[in-house]
């Protein structure tokens, strides 16, 4: 699938299947969706599981060639995440994440299999991303778990191991994006959360920045939560948001 030319991911965190279903049609629906991408993370999927993710984002509104990341952070043995990755391949999520953390050969095990269940699937192979350093963490976090790095330079580290290992990108905050632009190359996918709208509150993330600010600096994709469901019009919010973004065409 050729990539949206909208950057925005919105994230669907919910479990109220009725309202997830409802927010999915109103951003994602329609001739031109106000969103390129949905983000259905562990909450909805530990509540819902594959049938929920049927029901809320049906083929209809995925035939548009909205983006589908399957934010799931898997991360255990190599074994036990290929396993996880085999029985999510036939949803055709377009991203899959997994914990960089979690090693070189947890990774490279998840690659196999990502590649070689789409194959008996006869969907396309979902694109692996390495999850890094949380945007919710600071370097005190760091330091409370045992690692003695700031975390930009942890980001670089998990980065650069995940693409050694096979993976098509990686989650980071936007303050990271350059310097993995400059190690990793034009082609690593850089999923970025931690966006918040000018005007709009960080909530719990650390290390925010706009949409505009983050796509300058080369942001692939960019993941908007709160700024979205919570508003009074979800659409319109989106809208806004791809706009400050640079895309004109809505």
């Amino acid at each position: 699938m050729k990539a949206p030319s909208n950057p925005v991911y919105s994230s669907i965190d919910t479990t109220d299947l009725a309202q997830a279903a409802k927010l999915i049609q109103s951003i994602a629906g329609g001739p031109k969706p106000a969103v390129g991408g949905i983000k259905l993370g562990l909450e909805f999927f530990l509540a819902h599981g594959a049938p929920g993710v049927r029901y809320a984002f049906p083929v209809p509104v995925r035939a548009t060639g909205v983006g589908f990341f399957l934010d799931l952070k898997l991360h255990d043995i190599p074994n036990t995440v290929a396993g996880g990755i085999r029985a999510v391949v036939e949803l055709a999520p377009t991203y899959i994440t997994i914990h960089a953390s979690g090693g070189r050969e947890m990774m490279k095990a998840a690659v196999e299999e990502a590649g070689a269940q789409a194959a008996r699937l006869n969907v396309p192979r979902p694109k692996l991303l390495g999850v890094t350093v949380l945007t919710s963490l600071d370097r005190s976090d760091l330091e409370a778990t045992g690692i003695d790095a700031d975390p930009s330079d942890q980001v670089l580290r998990l980065a650069a191991l995940a693409q050694e290992s096979g993976l098509d990108g990686a989650i980071c905050s936007p303050h990271e994006i350059v310097a993995l632009r400059k190690k990793c190359g034009p082609a690593f996918v850089l999923m970025v959360p931690g966006i918040r709208p000018v005007g709009s509150a960080a909530d719990d993330q650390k290390r925010a920045m706009t949409p505009r600010q983050a796509v300058d600096l080369g942001a692939s994709h960019l993941v908007v939560g709160r700024p979205i469901y919570q508003a009074a019009d979800p659409r319109a919010a989106a809208e806004a948001i791809a706009r400050e973004a640079g895309v004109n065409d809505l």
